[in-house]
């Protein structure tokens, strides 16, 4: 049986060092990756640190329901890919 664990917490917190240590002795454990329409910072990678996708992409994934859930955060827009969670359960 699959589980989806929501781990959420303000900006800057702490959720992905703590995840990563979490994570860390679990091989059990899938880390769901979010889209987002806010450009790279130095050292990201898209499909590890997020989907980074064109405005234009978002709003078709809104319109088509790709997203499981998503919120716009100054000025950018983040979501959650249905077929990416999907695939990891």
């Amino acid at each position: 049986m699959s589980k989806i664990f929501v781990f959420s917490g303000a900006s800057g917190v702490g959720k992905s060092s703590a995840l990563k240590r979490v994570m860390a002795d679990r091989d059990d454990l899938r880390f769901s990756v979010s889209c987002t329409t806010r450009d790279p910072r130095p050292g990201e990678v898209d499909g590890v640190s997020y989907f980074f996708v064109s405005k234009e992409r978002f709003e078709e994934m809104i319109a088509n329901d790709e997203l499981l859930e998503y919120a716009q955060f100054v000025s950018n827009s983040y979501g959650t890919p249905k077929h990416y969670v999907e695939s990891k359960l």
